[in-house]
């Protein structure tokens, strides 16, 4: 077992090796589509009228595409899209199909609503529905991610 001073030397010794290697990278390049903090401010407060930022950590890239998404909204508004899915599974009763819709609407108002619906051949139903308003589901949406 090492002693105390031993230790430490090896934790400093480890954390000036990462310093050392971290500033040697240099400061962080920054682009022409980097937005100084005033620009992103007002990008912000402008996606915050129309949906809820609350809480979200918004990147450049982020806050720019939300910013595009709002002011063309009116190409999305409306339009709606449906997915449907059958498939075979196993309950306690035996073998069963089941028929599922997933419908995504773009709502009046600027957000996304995600309407799910299933059917199984012995008459047993469901439904859901939910609403996406905020900053992040919506861009995830957008992205094709969840």
């Amino acid at each position: 077992m090492y002693d105390q001073p031993e230790r430490l030397r090896r934790r400093l010794g480890s954390s000036r090796m990462w310093m050392n290697q971290y500033f040697a990278s240099g400061p962080k390049q920054h682009s022409e589509d980097d937005m100084d903090r005033n620009e992103k401010k007002k990008l912000r407060e402008y996606i915050g009228e129309h949906i809820d930022v609350s809480g979200t950590r918004l990147s450049d890239k982020d806050a720019q595409e939300l910013g595009q998404f709002i002011d063309n909204y009116d190409n999305y508004r409306g339009r709606s899209t449906t997915r449907t899915k059958s498939f075979d599974s196993w309950s306690s009763d035996g073998k069963y199909t089941r028929d599922e819709t997933f419908t995504e609407t773009f709502t009046e108002e600027v957000g996304i609503r995600l309407d799910y619906s299933y059917m199984d051949d012995d008459g047993k139903s469901g439904e859901s529905s939910e609403n996406i308003q905020d900053a992040r589901g919506i861009l995830n949406k957008l992205r094709g991610q969840s």
